[in-house]
């Protein structure tokens, strides 16, 4: 039996549907992530599971319990919101022994405890600093460990990262991932972020106008994108237009070898990193390089071709690095296309 179960959940404001739908199974100790645009209804699928928003239609339960008739306070989660949300007048320590003195424990088992989260967030140094003296990263941490103490059934996430900088929020990263295998606590965050999508979780459920396009590991929604829509949303992608026939798929003025039922006009997706490149004159799409920047590791390459313009990578490695407006050659593999019918249903 799974742990956390979403079934058929749904959210309607008057004519608006928030969530449309969502059937979820979530194992005990895994971290599950639920990725999106912004309005996809997301949070609002979180804030179902928290308490804080009454579903239209549909079920969760935990371990086998229902949550629906719980008020927030009984359903045993922990939150961390966005905003970090933590007690300006209160010290370290006393944000991280709140939640324990609400719940009645012994002042014996907060200080065990205390002492123990500060260990485990890295800040057994600053448990007498407030809020105020600590940097964005700091208070993350706090606020992660204030939700972590009272040792949640599961720990709700709501863009914990996204007031970080860019270097704050990768190191972050990791430490949540270390942070929630060491304790095993099951965790569903909300993020509109591929790369932490990609980055923490067990599994991944992508969201698109308030249902469910694809749930499945990082690897396995990047790599085999079940819709045009998840190619697209995580990670760059290049999207064609084509034609299927027994010659294979035509595209511009090159033709793939494929096949598949479907004969016809299709729209397809390869990734930057799967199209390879050279100047040399074979089967192929040819275009012209139109711009290409430097990315540390590697390059980045807009090439303009018959089927539209096409990005690719290009390893900083000594490899082929042609100039802008130099003329290219570009060949992809079948089994890197992901394709589809006009009307977006994988083919």
């Amino acid at each position: 039996m799974s742990y956390l179960r979403l079934d058929r959940l749904r959210k309607v404001y008057g004519p608006a549907v928030a969530v449309d739908g969502i059937n979820l199974n979530v194992e005990k100790g895994e971290f599950v992530s639920l990725l999106g645009p912004s309005g996809c209804g997301k949070t609002t699928t979180l804030q179902m599971i928290a308490g804080f928003v009454e579903p239209t239609s549909g079920s969760i339960s935990l371990d086998g319990a229902e949550l629906l008739k719980l008020p927030p306070n009984r359903r045993g989660l922990g939150i961390v919101f966005q905003s970090y949300a933590l007690f300006p007048h209160m010290t370290v320590a006393q944000n991280l022994s709140f939640g324990l003195e609400m719940r009645g424990v012994s002042k014996a088992e907060i200080t065990k405890r205390v002492s123990e989260m500060l260990d485990i967030v890295g800040l057994s140094d600053k448990a007498a600093r407030y809020p105020r003296q600590m940097s964005g990263g700091q208070q993350q941490r706090v606020a992660l460990g204030r939700a972590l103490i009272i040792k949640p059934a599961i720990l709700l996430l709501d863009e914990p990262l996204s007031n970080l900088d860019a270097k704050m929020r990768e190191e972050m990263q990791i430490e949540l991932r270390q942070i929630q295998q060491t304790l095993g606590t099951t965790t569903v965050l909300v993020t509109h972020d591929q790369h932490e999508a990609l980055a923490l979780s067990d599994r991944i459920v992508v969201m698109s106008a308030a249902k469910v396009e694809q749930i499945g590991t990082p690897q396995d929604v990047y790599e085999t994108p079940a819709t045009p829509f998840v190619a697209s949303f995580l990670g760059k992608t290049n999207v064609f237009e084509g034609t299927t026939s027994a010659d294979g798929l035509t595209f511009g003025d090159y033709t793939v070898p494929f096949s598949r039922t479907h004969e016809g006009r299709v729209s397809f997706s390869v990734r930057p990193e799967k199209i390879s490149m050279s100047s040399e004159t074979q089967p192929g799409l040819r275009g012209r390089v139109k711009t290409r920047v430097f990315q540390g590791d590697h390059w980045l390459l807009q090439i303009d071709t018959a089927a539209g313009r096409a990005i690719v990578v290009s390893p900083n490695n000594g490899t082929f690095i042609p100039l802008e407006n130099a003329e290219v050659c570009l060949t992809v593999k079948p089994e890197d296309l992901i394709v589809s019918k006009a009307a977006g249903e994988r083919i």
